[in-house]
């Protein structure tokens, strides 16, 4: 089932289990929870479930006591204080409050509701563990950029060490947070592996250093002869030499299940018909630098490597109207668009030949064309124009043809058939013919003089053949540098690998690097320039094969017994839902109903990649959960193209001072840990909108007639333009609502929070 589909779902069973006596119910939420909705369900969808208004929490609201609410939250103390403040000192602001927060609440705030003057006006209180985003039908990402620079950038001086370790345990602690609610919402408590490498020690602030260590231990003989005699003072001493990020985060993830577990021992609930325990396998950017380098010619990666597109989702292009004029579009790349989801994993040379396919079916299904079809993209960006009676499909076809269309000239432009041949050279350590490429350096040098090869392919091209040598003489370097022509900012990017475990100086007589994960030969047809897999598929076909190493895997706690995976079936009793924490608290609380049972069966592996994950690792989870018939769900803190990467890197050792996600660089962090509470407050603080201005006083709202009037006017949703709400000032647009009575009636304006 589609993970955009699970959430959704998980919304609208939220949103329908508020069944006020009055049928219509008012929905409160905040910025980022509106954000959160909104990346799932339309306005239009909300609203059909018997909303008849949308408010922002921190905006001035008129009382409405004739209506009960939903409040949809973050769960921070600011939202806390507001939901108490809307029943308090005399004020009654709906009929009562039914409470949804996306995240789980903390005992405190639970402890300060309950003991409130709101107490009496709520009815129910439910925690969603909603907190990430879908972004694919099995993809979610945690969008958060900036946490590259957080796990990688150097501390560069002594001092720094302790304060940026600080930092990134509070990071951790959040993404880990983010990753148990994707488990919840799955319905997983999966066993969990994480990468830890042999090759490099840990990198960025969690690199060994006497300012984060624990103190050594007292051992006045050192004529102790194993680890367990010496004591648990020296194994704290030590055990930072093995804190790879993916570790510490594994570790967390699986404390935070635990405690979920422990507060609702139902979960997970049994599965009907049931389904094998997952796993969760985290790892991190680092395992595989060498996939967001490269140049991938399937669709989507192709796509967001070449072309302007915000997001992975947003697309502006010129579409061109039935009277031959161009108008720009703004198109949203995503699973509702089917031919998107159709062609986004297929090589740019089968995606073209389908998109020419379909549309010649579509011709000869729909408008009645005679002829030969088009037999090339120009011949089809013809036709489209002759089409003006089918204007959505129109225009379907007209945003992949542009895009299709685009990539191709890039590809002829910037020489890409040979950047690409000296990439996969590099990356796959074979030619095409599968022998060594022993003329690598006389292909490469002539792309790194060329004034056609932009400097960014360049760094790529140094990048992935430093790789291929396992590093190399700086001498040589600078000479790679010098040929590329490379600015002092591109040739920090290549420098900056070595902050990702990537040896990039080598001396005469060094030995290799002993990785001991590399990429099998494959043994199906592939394109020449598409030779390379990501690493992360030989993970999953080698966890899949029970032939992952597991001193490079560990498992964090218990591992599943290697006998066929009927046996691991759960057979945990059947008991109550498992989306609430407060199983035995006040009357007020009422357990949401169940959600709709699953009937794919398949055995789930989750993959969380912390740093960024590639469009072709994405790709990968989609073919390999046909391959190896599992559902395969990957996940990271973003997902990140080559150039982003290259930008990146080239500011890495700055911790990000100029970069896309974190313009200002890494925030200051001087103080000691902070309370986790406090840490989430700051995260989704929203600043409450000033009060309406004094000169024209409200009078005390609702006579009855009107409230009645309100409930009769059940218009149809209007069209909504603009953006989200800031996080200083409520944005609404206008309606009006004709009532379903009398002619008479007035027609009164609603207000709604835009999405």
């Amino acid at each position: 089932m589609s993970l955009i589909n699970t959430v959704r779902a998980k919304f609208l069973e939220a949103i329908r289990s508020v069944n006020p006596p009055g049928r219509w119910k008012i929905l409160v939420v905040d910025e980022h929870s509106q954000r959160l909705l909104g990346s799932v369900l339309k306005q239009f969808d909300i609203l059909e479930e018997n909303v008849t208004l949308i408010e922002s929490i921190t905006s001035h609201r008129e009382p409405q006591p004739q209506f009960e609410a939903m409040y949809l939250l973050m769960s921070t103390s600011q939202n806390v204080d507001r939901i108490i403040r809307d029943f308090s000192n005399g004020n009654q602001q709906y009929a009562a409050a039914h409470l949804f927060f996306v995240d789980g609440l903390a005992e405190h705030l639970f402890e300060r509701l309950t003991s409130s003057p709101a107490e009496p006006w709520l009815k129910a209180l439910q925690e969603l563990f909603i907190n990430f985003w879908a972004i694919e039908a099995q993809a979610f990402s945690l969008r958060n950029p900036g946490s590259f620079f957080n796990i990688y950038s150097p501390p560069l001086s002594d001092v720094l060490f302790k304060p940026m370790r600080d930092r990134l345990d509070e990071e951790l602690r959040f993404m880990s947070k983010m990753i148990m609610n994707v488990c919840v919402t799955l319905n997983e408590y999966p066993y969990i592996r994480y990468y830890s490498p042999s090759h490099h020690p840990p990198l960025g602030p969690l690199r060994p250093h006497a300012s984060t260590r624990p103190p050594p231990p007292a051992e006045p003989s050192g004529r102790w002869r194993t680890n367990l005699a010496r004591g648990s003072d020296a194994r704290a001493y030590e055990s930072v030499e093995g804190d790879y990020v993916a570790k510490v985060l594994a570790f967390l993830v699986q404390q935070h299940l635990d405690e979920y577990k422990r507060a609702n021992p139902d979960f997970p609930k049994p599965a009907d018909p049931p389904r094998p325990r997952g796993t969760l396998i985290v790892t991190d950017r680092a395992m595989d630098a060498v996939a967001p380098l490269l140049h991938e010619f399937t669709y989507q990666a192709m796509a967001n490597d070449l072309l302007p597109i915000e997001d992975g989702t947003t697309y502006r292009y010129k579409f061109q109207t039935a009277v031959g004029t161009y108008e720009d579009k703004v198109a949203t790349l995503s699973d509702a668009d089917s031919v998107w989801v159709d062609l986004r994993h297929m090589h740019m040379r089968e995606a073209i030949d389908k998109l020419m396919a379909d549309f010649n079916q579509f011709m000869q299904d729909n408008a009645g064309f005679k002829g030969e079809g088009a037999a090339n993209l120009n011949d089809m960006k013809d036709m489209l124009a002759s089409l003006p009676q089918y204007q959505e499909q129109r225009e379907k076809f007209s945003l992949h043809l542009n895009m299709a269309q685009e990539c191709m000239a890039i590809f002829e432009r910037d020489k890409l058939p040979a950047v690409a041949n000296v990439e996969q050279n590099c990356a796959t350590g074979v030619t095409a013919a599968g022998k060594a490429p022993k003329t690598l350096v006389e292909e490469m040098v002539p792309l790194l003089d060329s004034r056609d090869v932009i400097n960014t392919n360049k760094v790529r091209i140094i990048a992935l053949y430093i790789q291929h040598r396992d590093g190399v003489s700086d001498e040589d370097r600078r000479r790679l540098y010098q040929h590329a022509r490379l600015t002092l900012a591109e040739q920090d990017a290549v420098n900056a690998l070595v902050h990702l475990g990537v040896r990039i100086s080598k001396q005469p007589g060094e030995k290799d690097t002993k990785r001991k994960i590399k990429q099998k030969p494959s043994n199906e047809e592939e394109y020449e320039l598409s030779r390379y897999k990501p690493v992360l598929r030989t993970v999953l076909e080698d966890h899949v094969a029970n032939k992952l190493d597991p001193t490079l895997f560990p498992y964090v706690k218990d591992a599943p017994l290697v006998v066929p995976a009927a046996s691991s079936l759960r057979t945990t009793p059947p008991v109550q839902q498992a989306v609430s924490l407060r199983s035995q608290k006040p009357s007020w609380h009422k357990a949401a109903r169940g959600m709709t049972t699953q009937q794919d069966t398949r055995q789930r592996i989750i993959v969380f990649v912390a740093g960024g994950m590639t469009y072709s690792e994405m790709r990968e989870a989609y073919l390999l959960s046909k391959s190896l018939n599992k559902e395969i769900i990957i996940g990271s803190t973003h997902p990140v193209t080559p150039q982003e990467f290259v930008d990146d890197l080239k500011v890495l050792e700055l911790g990000g001072v100029g970069s896309k996600a974190l313009p200002n660089g890494l925030a200051e962090s001087s103080a000691p840990s902070r309370p986790a509470q406090e840490i989430y407050d700051q995260k989704y603080f929203t600043r409450d909108a000033p009060p309406p201005p004094r000169a024209a006083p409200t009078p005390s709202p609702a006579p009855s007639k009107q409230e009645k009037g309100r409930l009769l006017q059940r218009s149809p949703v209007p069209s909504f333009a603009g953006s989200s709400a800031s996080a200083t000032s409520s944005s609404y647009g206008e309606k009006d609502g004709a009532g379903a009575g009398a002619g008479a009636e007035k027609k009164k304006k609603h207000r709604f929070l835009r999405f």
